[in-house]
């Protein structure tokens, strides 16, 4: 691995808003590609020395020390229980930070960074299994990818809450009318996240898997002669999607003049790269990063209560 594989990931992230992917490629042991979103990912080491905690799950092979920081290091590969996972020993290490937070991943090889056209980008095989950790599947050279949901992993080992509770004070009118809002994003743990928080509020929730299937919605809801605001009070969106990142789907759907007046609160998990100007930019109401569900629902609660008093809601400027 070269160290201009390093070098390359800052410049990598810039592709946001390009309807365009940008891939760090690994194996976990075998001949199966997988990837990582770029964003993702800060840096890419040498697997360091590491230390036991007691009390870490199985999975977890122990804490590294990065410039000063502790951080957890997971075996990815015995995370998903990959079948050739016992063919190499993890060799280095992959860190990353998102959801507000730091941790490395050990896998067997790096291979490179890839950029993929979103139209080369599609969703994982229907194994009709809910704790399926993929979100995207794609080819490079004839390989194929098999793009993880690392935040998924991360959940369901740690056995992550899924549904923090909000006091009281979290709450609508009780004459408020009934509202909807469409959530948009890619990973299995955000989307239940979300709907925990939204749910506790009161209203009802649409839940979409990528910028592109989010877009054909609501100009099929345009073309019907349904005005998309009207149905939905917000639209809660990811960033760092496959098939069309947040940037582009809040672009496209300022470009709309059926589609402009809707309201579009980004919602990131790459705290370290969070880009203010480029959500501005592309015309999003509000941001917030993941994940805290208070701070989560403050942002909605602040746009339903518009919503509420016939009030509407002013982009950032």
């Amino acid at each position: 691995m070269s160290q201009d594989l390093l070098d390359r990931i800052d410049q990598r992230t810039r592709l946001a808003g390009h309807n365009r992917l940008a891939l760090l490629l690994f194996r976990l042991g075998g001949r199966q590609l997988f990837g990582v979103n770029v964003f993702k990912v800060q840096e890419v080491l040498r697997r360091p020395g590491l230390f036991r905690v007691p009390g870490l799950p199985e999975q977890f092979a122990g804490v590294a020390d990065v410039r000063g920081r502790s951080v957890p290091v997971l075996d990815l590969g015995l995370a998903i229980a990959h079948p050739e996972r016992a063919n190499d020993t993890p060799a280095y290490m992959v860190v990353t930070e998102f959801n507000r937070s730091v941790q490395g991943f050990l896998v067997s090889e790096v291979e490179r960074i890839v950029n993929i056209a979103v139209e080369d980008i599609h969703p994982p095989p229907d194994l009709g299994a809910e704790g399926s950790y993929l979100t995207a599947v794609t080819r490079y050279q004839g390989e194929l990818i098999q793009v993880i949901d690392v935040e998924s992993v991360l959940a369901d080992i740690s056995q992550a809450r899924m549904d923090a509770e909000l006091p009281p004070e979290y709450a609508l009118p009780a004459d408020a009318p009934p509202m909807q809002v469409l959530v948009v994003d890619d990973s299995r743990v955000a989307r239940q996240q979300i709907r925990s928080v939204l749910d506790q509020l009161g209203v009802g929730v649409t839940l979409l898997s990528d910028g592109r299937q989010a877009l054909d919605h609501l100009l099929q809801l345009h073309a019907s002669g349904e005005r998309p605001s009207e149905r939905y009070a917000m639209i809660v969106s990811d960033i760092e999607m496959p098939a069309m990142d947040g940037y582009t789907l809040t672009t496209e759907i300022r470009r709309h003049a059926g589609l402009a007046d809707l309201f579009v609160l980004l919602h990131t998990s790459l705290s370290g790269v969070f880009n203010t100007s480029m959500v501005q930019s592309v015309g999003a109401n509000a941001f917030v990063a993941k994940y805290s569900p208070h701070e989560l629902a403050e942002h909605v609660l602040k746009r339903l209560n518009e919503v509420a008093a016939g009030a509407g809601g002013r982009r950032v400027a």
